[in-house]
């Protein structure tokens, strides 16, 4: 259950919190940004089963990979892309600390 909260408050409630520390505008945007992130899930629709909770999404779905990781990265160097690098590489980020806890907690 801590994992839980963990995991889908990393994916939820600290993208708001970054987003909103840009002020209330701006912050809407960069959240709505984060929140459209999470498609990159589109890609366990691949997998079967498509929710497997032993399984650890970095490195297993395709938009979870290091050549996913690269592209996103290279986002950052685009202005208008910039966000969108950011929220899918903190995506990754959020789905590696949830490997991270499935591997190393009882």
């Amino acid at each position: 259950m801590i994992r839980f909260l963990i995991h889908y408050g990393l994916h939820f409630v600290a993208p708001a919190g970054i987003a909103y520390g840009f002020g209330y505008e701006k912050g809407k945007k960069l959240y709505l940004i984060f929140l459209a992130s999470m498609l990159i899930d589109l890609d366990h629709l691949l997998a079967n089963p498509v929710f497997d909770p032993k399984r650890c999404s970095i490195g297993f779905h395709p938009l979870h990979t290091l050549p996913a990781a690269l592209i996103y990265s290279l986002m950052l160097f685009h202005p208008r892309l910039r966000w969108w690098g950011i929220a899918f590489l903190f995506h990754l980020l959020t789905d590696s600390a949830d490997c991270f806890m499935m591997l190393n907690w009882p």
